[in-house]
């Protein structure tokens, strides 16, 4: 007995002939396979299986002749291009690029490109080598790019001049202190931790040398030293590497002499290389807060705030620490020299009277 649910076999049979008899099409369902990438990969402009007219469809007896007797075989599936990636070029290494002897391109020299096989030179052959003229940069096309604001620069030029003319040349002692001393500044990314942790961390490790520094963060127990020390070591590469701070003496010239100074919180120094690093300042910074969830009895969640917090550090050559130990030094002994009673000199003493004048 059939079912509500029952399909019958031969229900597209059954729908080709009630077709053919009304007069009306049939549209058969969308399946999943039949999406917008599939119908355009097949109905595309690049498709070359040719697509059956509607003059040739086949009709209703045709349809059912193929169904019992079996008619032609189904044409191949349609298949879409797929169009392959260009090809990867890549560019080549300057003339003064210290790699540039590695390269397996042609090489650059001064005189231009030469190619990278040479033919070998026999006896007495005199080869010249083919120069060409490498590329120069327009600075037309270029112009927005290395000048965009003309006229700021203009005037940012004609104050500096005048300011130099009116100095006579003479340099403040800020900017001789910028031009002889270096320093380096790095802020690190955002902790998981909050100001009131990290904070002595940073009192910590100021005024130390970076090494000192390195040393105690790897020996603390606290959980965001682990952070700081990371920070530490990337500051101290980046300090070498951009500002060649901490290289040592140059080679040829003799050992600077130890010198012994006073820190301003009174303790005694010996410094015996003014090149090596310390860190002059260690601030910490109050990030943003995070968002967590804290899940409590019954199914209730709580929601937490974790703060974020980061340090800066300010990173000086000790010879710095020299220099300001011996500005201190000379400000003291004026003031002393200020507070020093001077006799006065003779004089004649002049306008006397016999009674007081007031």
């Amino acid at each position: 007995m059939a079912t509500l649910g029952a399909v019958h076999p031969y229900g597209h049979l059954l729908r080709s002939v009630s077709a053919a008899r009304t007069g009306l099409t049939y549209v058969p369902r969308r399946t999943l396979a039949y999406t917008l990438p599939h119908r355009a990969a097949s109905d595309g402009p690049n498709n070359d299986n040719k697509q059956p007219d509607a003059a040739s469809s086949p009709s209703a007896l045709s349809s059912i002749k193929n169904f019992f007797f079996g008619g032609n075989k189904p044409g191949p599936k349609p298949t879409a291009r797929r169009s392959s990636a260009p090809s990867k070029r890549e560019g080549s290494l300057s003339a003064d690029s210290i790699f540039a002897e590695d390269e397996a391109t042609p090489k650059l020299i001064a005189g231009g490109r030469t190619p990278s096989g040479r033919r070998p030179r026999l006896d007495g052959e005199e080869v010249e080598e083919e120069a060409i003229s490498l590329e120069q940069r327009n600075r037309e096309s270029m112009q927005r790019v290395l000048d965009p604001m003309p006229r700021a620069r203009l005037r940012w030029e004609r104050k500096m001049v005048v300011k130099d003319v009116r100095r006579r040349g003479r340099l403040s002692a800020k900017q001789v202190i910028m031009r002889t001393e270096r320093e380096s500044t790095s802020k690190s990314h955002w902790f998981k931790t909050s100001v009131k942790k990290l904070g002595p961390l940073a009192r910590q490790i100021a005024g130390k040398n970076i090494d000192d520094a390195i040393l105690q963060m790897r020996l603390s127990k606290k959980l965001a030293a682990k952070d700081v020390l990371k920070h530490l070591e990337h500051a101290k590469n980046t300090a070498i590497v951009r500002s060649g701070m901490g290289l040592g003496t140059p080679d040829g010239q003799p050992a600077p002499k130890p010198v012994s100074i006073t820190l301003p919180d009174g303790q005694r120094k010996t410094i015996t290389d003014p090149t090596s690093i310390y860190i002059s300042q260690a601030w910490v910074n109050r990030g943003p807060y995070g968002i967590d969830y804290d899940h409590r009895a019954r199914g209730q969640i709580n929601l937490l705030r974790p703060p974020y917090t980061g340090i800066t550090v300010i990173l000086k050559e000790e010879k710095t620490r020299i220099r300001e130990w011996q500005d201190r030094e000379a400000k003291d002994l004026r003031k002393r020299k200020a507070q020093l009673w001077v006799q006065l000199p003779d004089r004649k003493i002049t306008v006397q009277h016999q009674y007081n004048t007031w």
